[in-house]
């Protein structure tokens, strides 16, 4: 990741854990991420955010994750709370670069979640990088962190809890063995894969080209018009 971090002064991976998929609709319930500087861990955020009173986790999210509606009432923070908390990872830096695996699923919620407070715009410094696009062009299907995880026998290391904090760091160990494969993740930056039949998800960031990305790897997306 050498050429990362000469290209970048802060990377910031982050995960986030939903009430669901839709966005706009659902909402993010925690936040993780792990800022970088040279290689080094310079800060961190693991935080909870309460729900709207009245509204309660569906079901299925507490099964996925372990998270209660009881641990986000008692150790949840408000959202502007943990907005404020994720702008000063961003804090200072002048070319920093934000990472997550799956980034458009993240970075449209991130969005959204950004938006009450008017804080959209700390978004708009970032340049971007989706872990999980690298990866597809690594290793054939299944692509969800944990086979990427259990692909690269990064097992006794990091583990994919569906906790934010948690995967963030999985991401982090990812980016360092892909990188060892082979260091060409700044190809990469602003570039996503997207679904060869459904295209995009979600709203379109203006700063990414989207490619369509086979399932059967060929060459390097990057390399791929």
């Amino acid at each position: 990741m050498k050429q990362l971090f000469e290209q970048f002064d802060r990377i910031v991976i982050f995960d986030t854990e939903t009430t669901g998929i839709e966005f706009g609709k659902d909402r993010i319930i925690e936040l993780g991420a792990v800022a970088l500087e040279d290689g080094v861990e310079t800060d961190s955020l693991n935080v909870l955010i309460r729900l709207p009173e009245g509204e309660l986790l569906p079901p299925f999210i507490t099964e996925l994750t372990g998270i209660t509606d009881l641990q986000l009432l008692t150790e949840g923070v408000e959202q502007a709370e943990a907005v404020d908390a994720f702008c000063r990872l961003l804090d200072g830096a002048e070319r920093p670069l934000l990472v997550a695996y799956n980034a458009q699923f993240d970075l449209n919620f991130l969005y959204h979640f950004l938006r009450p407070s008017g804080q959209v715009g700390v978004l708009r410094a970032p340049r971007f990088l989706d872990a999980l696009t690298v990866y597809r062009d690594r290793r054939d299907y299944p692509h969800k962190l944990c086979n990427a995880i259990d692909a690269y026998g990064l097992g006794d290391q990091v583990v994919n809890s569906h906790r934010a904090v948690d995967d963030a760091r999985a991401t982090v160990a990812l980016l360092e063995a892909m990188a060892a494969e082979q260091d060409d993740l700044e190809q990469y930056i602003d570039l996503f894969g997207t679904h060869p039949k459904y295209g995009v998800s979600g709203r379109p960031i203006s700063s990414v080209t989207y490619r369509k990305q086979p399932y059967q790897r060929i060459k390097p997306l990057y390399e791929l018009s």
